[in-house]
């Protein structure tokens, strides 16, 4: 592939201009404290201040940007924060030591700061250009101004000379005002005489330099790739390939640099393009094919188009879809749909298209490109069904550069995914969960997108409506579930399985380095470690009872970087204590109605065995040497959950015009049955000798010889409220949406506020959740560790608990016990749950015994990490020897 043509860059802009670029806000007669601090640093010989009581700002924008030309092991990326004092708002440059306030969400869109200091910079390279950088920040508490919404045409970045911001979190999104949302379409006269076919231009594009026009139609459209460098100068290194078509085949058209912000979001699957002045490559080889919905179509893959702004400048044409003739013989626009029925007989990376009525949608979540790198993959899971299967559509949906789409998805919306890839392993596990996963090529759509998309027309789709009439709504609404630790795929039952894709040196890390792996981890970054060790310790935590524990007391902000002591205190988890709310009924929206809208080391809140007094809460200093910190609040809800009592139809009007009424002559069924089996032999439990089994505690004769002479202690089983799946509240949407997306890179302020937050919603999961310990193999190190049972009574297909059968230990701590049905029944929950005989022979059963356990951490922002076991592999299993 040849590497595009470096664009012109821009002039430099005075320091005069820069300054004009704050934004006044009216005030209350007072001036700017920024810019009195700015001018005053910009005057100062040092080009520095460090500002005596500095009063709390807001931060209004942060703004990433790829760094200019630096050594090695520089950052990247680069970031510029504006800030509001509420007279005005004015843009800083980050000092790059900083960033990680950034990458971890320290430093986000809506937060209060204090500046503690601050420098003026120079750019040496432009006449009389400087702007403010911000060198220390702490952290605000209470109210503050409320910022303005930034103007249209945001300015470009402060430093260097790049063009346009990054999306904050990702690469493929397309991100800002420079992003075209929809081209004019032309009222032209297509001369079909001048035109040339696909075919003609295979057999003739070496014998000329000028080609005659193209006519074609979009068939598929990739994510957005960006390749640059800070080391090449290019104004906008994008790249999106297409696939488009005529009567005589398919070919590969890639739209490179600054056309895509111009034509991207235009070029939809199905749009007809008039295409001129374009060139001809041959085509790259490594590059990602999509399957064709006609396997008859010939596909001419030894060249491709390329759309450039020169060399030569081409020029686009989209045609109306009224304008297109039958003459032209333009091919339709086909797909493969498939039902959840069929989805079960379809070999691994088959191709095919899938639609669904959602039922859960994960948080956003990111993975790594490369270690240690700083570009990430954004994705989610969610599941759809379709009627045909009790089982749902498992998808694995990564960023297709549709952010209006991929931030919106919610339950209860028609989701549409295309080119999508089976993934499973018969090899390993025929049984095993079957899900999908996107392509490059992948396009997804929601309620408020399925207007004239060619898909509508497809029989499946048609049939898939059709079922939506006969479902009850209230139902659906009643297993809806969103957010949460979603623990899929699950680790492979062999451990070499797990092993094959790495080195085994990578793959096991030290219980003592875990703390380094937490303390590196990014903002919704989710990684999988494994660590050998002992199962020493099992406690079965009632939210409840830590929800008394934590009443009356503020949780301080601790300093993390010091040794955890075992015998320090008694470390318990904390909840905050739920609010019985009382939800109002509306009536809800049409579910496809057109919508417009466009897409480390955590610290560990102890309690001391007795009642600890009030402690005082620090304020925290922001900078890259701070450790990591979490306060351990873990709400848990425990109100009942009302569904609405009327609804509006099932709005079907994007894929058919008539308005059809939803059928509601089905009746809600009650979840009670899910529990009757396991509520037998409750009295063996309650009836106990052992008294630390019946405190839902079961520890090892080792662990109360060594855990009073540990070297290290880590404290990680702390569960957060981003860690409970939540059940879906229509009338929320909005706010639920909010907390499960990303962290927003420009501040919005909401119209209307609510004063609900994430722990006011009903868990979709237990009562309760595990403590595990893990004793490190030299019995010098620990690490407690949470283990979540995730078991929807409304929706038994939501978290596959099949898949960890095999692991005798969690699969007997994933089943509801009998003590939490009773506790359920009766209406008030022990301080802590028994543990039942089944778990206690399990963890006897690895009494002693080296394992390798299969961790889950994420970071959920700010100091909240938080790291779960997922599975159990015992070191005396032929596969883990050969591995090891």
């Amino acid at each position: 592939m040849q590497d595009p043509t470096p664009e012109s860059g821009g002039s430099a802009r005075p320091d005069e201009e820069r300054r004009e670029e704050a934004v006044a806000v009216p005030a209350s007669g007072s001036a700017s404290w920024l810019q009195r601090v700015f001018e005053e640093a910009r005057g100062d010989s040092q080009l520095s201040v460090v500002p005596a009581e500095p009063p709390p700002v807001t931060v209004v924008a942060v703004e990433r940007y790829l760094a200019g030309a630096q050594p090695a092991a520089a950052a990247q990326y680069w970031y510029d924060v504006t800030l509001a004092d509420g007279a005005c708002q004015e843009r800083c440059y980050l000092a790059p030591r900083l960033n990680g306030l950034v990458q971890r969400a320290h430093l986000r869109a809506g937060a209060r700061v204090r500046l503690t200091r601050c420098s003026y910079r120079y750019e040496e390279r432009r006449l009389n250009y400087g702007f403010p950088c911000l060198e220390e920040l702490e952290v605000a508490c209470g109210p503050g101004p409320a910022p303005a919404a930034l103007p249209r045409g945001r300015p470009l970045p402060l430093r260097g000379d790049k063009k346009h911001y990054l999306p904050l979190w990702n690469n493929e999104d397309p991100y800002g005002d420079v992003w075209v949302a929809d081209k004019p379409q032309a009222q032209v006269d297509v001369d079909v005489s001048k035109l040339t076919s696909l075919g003609q231009l295979e057999m003739t594009w070496r014998s000329k330099f000028h080609y005659h026009p193209l006519l074609v139609r979009v068939l598929h459209k990739s994510r957005l790739r960006y390749y640059g460098k800070p080391e090449k100068k290019m104004d906008m290194p994008y790249q999106a390939y297409f696939e488009v078509a005529d009567g005589s085949g398919m070919m590969s058209m890639v739209l490179w640099n600054s056309l895509c912000p111009e034509w991207y979001n235009s070029m939809k699957v199905g749009t007809v393009l008039l295409l001129e002045q374009y060139a001809v490559k041959t085509s790259y080889p490594f590059k990602t094919k999509p399957t064709p919905g006609d396997s008859q179509m010939k596909r001419f893959a030894t060249i491709e188009i390329s759309l450039n702004v020169r060399d030569p400048p081409t020029k686009i044409t989209i045609i109306p879809e009224e304008m297109v003739k039958p003459e032209w013989g333009l091919p339709e626009v086909k797909y493969r749909f498939i039902t959840r029925s069929e989805l079960d007989g379809l070999p691994n990376n088959y191709s095919c298209d899938v639609i669904g009525l959602v039922t859960f949608v994960g948080r956003a979540e990111r993975a790594r490109k490369k270690e240690h790198g700083e570009d990430f993959w954004l994705y989610r899971w969610v599941h759809a069904v379709d009627g045909t299967s009790d089982q749902p559509f498992i998808l694995e949906l990564f960023a297709t550069s549709q952010p209006e789409v991929f931030e919106h998805i919610h339950p209860m919306t028609y989701l549409v995914c295309t080119q999508m890839r089976v993934v499973r392993d018969l090899t390993e596990n025929p049984s095993s969960t079957i899900y999908l996963t996107t392509s490059n090529e992948s396009q997804i759509f929601i309620t408020g997108w399925h207007r004239g998309q060619p898909y509508t027309k497809d029989t499946k789709v048609r049939n898939f409506i059709q079922w939506t009439k006969t479902q009850n709504e209230v139902d659906q609404m009643e297993k809806a579930v969103i957010g949460g630790y979603y623990p899929f795929p699950r680790p492979p039952n062999n451990f070499l399985k797990y092993c094959k894709n790495n080195k085994v040196e990578s793959v096991l890390k030290a219980i003592g380095e875990t703390g380094k792996e937490i303390e590196d981890l990014h903002y919704r970054e989710h990684k999988r470690i494994a660590v050998q060790g002992i199962i020493s310790a099992i406690k079965c935590i009632s939210c409840s009872n830590v929800a008394e524990e934590v009443s009356g007391v503020e949780l301080a902000q601790k300093d993390n970087s010091q040794s955890l002591e075992s015998s320090a205190a008694s470390k318990e988890d904390s909840v905050h204590k739920e609010k019985s709310t009382n939800l109002q009924n509306k009536e809800v929206k049409s579910f496809l109605e057109s919508q417009y809208t466009p897409g480390e080391k955590h610290h560990h809140q102890a309690l001391l065995s007795q009642k600890s007094s009030v402690k005082r809460k620090m304020p925290r200093r922001l900078n890259t040497d701070a450790h990591q910190r979490s306060a351990s609040v873990t709400p848990v809800s425990s109100h009942h959950y009302f569904t609405r009592s009327a609804r509006r139809k099932l709005g079907l009007d994007e894929f058919q015009h008539e308005d059809i009424m939803q059928d509601k002559n089905r009746q809600t069924v009650s979840d009670s049955s899910q529990y009757s089996t396991d509520q037998e032999g409750m009295s063996d439990i309650l009836e106990t000798e052992e008294t630390g089994r019946a405190c839902g505690l079961w520890q090892s004769d080792l662990w109360a010889q060594v855990k009073d002479k540990l070297m290290k202690y880590l404290h990680h089983s702390t569960i957060f409220p981003e860690s409970i799946p939540r059940k879906f509240d229509y009338v929320h949407r909005d706010l639920l949406m909010q907390q499960y997306n990303l962290h927003a890179a420009v501040h919005q302020p909401k119209e209307t506020r609510t004063h609900k937050n994430i722990s006011d919603f009903k868990s979709a999961s237990g009562l309760g959740y595990y403590e595990v310990t893990v004793l490190g193999i030299n019995h010098d190190v620990a690490i407690d560790v949470a283990f979540l049972p995730l078991f929807c009574p409304d929706d038994p297909h939501l978290f596959q608990l099949e898949d960890i059968q095999n692991d005798t230990l969690l699969s007997c701590m994933s089943c509801i016990s009998a003590s939490q049905q009773s506790a359920t029944s009766s209406g008030r929950l022990p301080d802590m749950f028994p543990l039942s005989d089944e778990i206690v022979k399990a963890a006897m059963a690895l009494d002693g015994k080296h394992v390798v356990c299969i961790l889950d951490i994420c970071h959920l922002g700010d100091d909240k990490v938080e790291v779960f076991l997922s599975k159990i592999y015992k070191t005396v299993d032929p596969d883990v020897l050969d591995a090891v």
